[in-house]
């Protein structure tokens, strides 16, 4: 008996160890490597000067400003359109199967892929300026100005991810009980009534998920930026992670790199606590 009681920890060895050396040791490092600098090609003690630095760093805070006004605007605009477009799914009676492989597809793209086609999309030539022209709308700066290149990440952003969240709205939406919407009916609640007042409280743990899940995505946001932008114009599209990545591995700064993955997991646990907070959730 005493030797079946540690079958099962021998069945977790496996798991547990590449946990440990894929997962725990990185993490446990690179926190250490926060408090560390490279002089002479070697990495030597640092204090809190990667810290200190973070203040004075305007290319940070640049970094910072940018994935913020993102955030802000990108997350609620595509958590609003994947409501409404599952809420018009789960209102569809034929070829619901196809509208949701259709809307979903995108979520499965490549990232590089489908940030090249946005790139040739809205190229001063491109096929979105050229149905601008058609309707007599001057050609767009998508890829060259500051503020019409965030717009562009934004656009294709949505793009992608709204079908992901459709699809988690939708499966929710079919688990709510429609005596309660049949019971709204008696009462003479019309179809927005309904929706503001049962589908919406329904929802609300799973749009708090899914807040949260859109907000670390955000906060790490590197792909779209570095093969759409480049993080131009004059750095207008530079975001935390290209950052982290350029500190990292263009400029070899690991230390300052570390500082930088730390500064993000404090942001998103501090926006995480405040989500559940504001939505009422222990």
């Amino acid at each position: 008996m005493r030797t079946k009681a540690y079958v099962p920890y021998l069945f977790l060895t496996p798991a547990l160890g590449l946990f440990a050396v894929f997962m725990a040791y990185p993490i446990i490092y690179s926190f250490l490597l926060s408090f560390q600098t490279s002089e002479a090609g070697e990495m030597v003690p640092a204090g809190l000067s990667n810290y200190q630095r973070l203040f004075s760093d305007e290319i940070f805070l640049t970094a910072l400003t940018n994935t913020f006004v993102i955030m802000v605007i990108q997350v609620p605009l595509m958590l609003f359109f994947a409501i409404v477009l599952a809420s018009s799914l789960n209102a569809v009676k034929r070829l619901k199967g196809v509208f949701r492989v259709s809307f979903f597809m995108p979520a499965v793209t490549s990232l590089v892929a489908y940030s090249i086609i946005f790139s040739i999309m809205l190229m001063g030539d491109g096929i979105i300026n050229q149905l601008l022209a058609a309707f007599g709308i001057g050609a767009i700066p998508w890829l060259s100005h500051p503020w019409w290149a965030k717009a562009a990440l934004i656009l294709a952003m949505t793009w992608r991810w709204i079908g992901y969240n459709m699809v988690i709205y939708l499966a929710a939406m079919q688990n709510i009980q429609e005596s309660l919407y049949e019971a709204a009916s008696i009462d003479g609640a019309s179809r927005i009534k309904q929706f503001f007042s049962i589908t919406i409280p329904q929802l609300k743990p799973v749009i708090l998920f899914t807040a949260i899940l859109s907000t670390i995505g955000t906060l790490q946001l590197f792909d779209e930026p570095y093969t759409l932008t480049k993080g131009g114009p004059s750095d207008a599209t530079l975001t935390i992670g290209m950052y982290l990545y350029q500190t990292g591995f263009r400029y070899f700064d690991f230390g300052y790199a570390s500082t930088l993955a730390y500064v993000i997991v404090v942001i998103i646990a501090v926006l995480s606590f405040i989500q559940f907070k504001v939505t009422g959730d222990e």
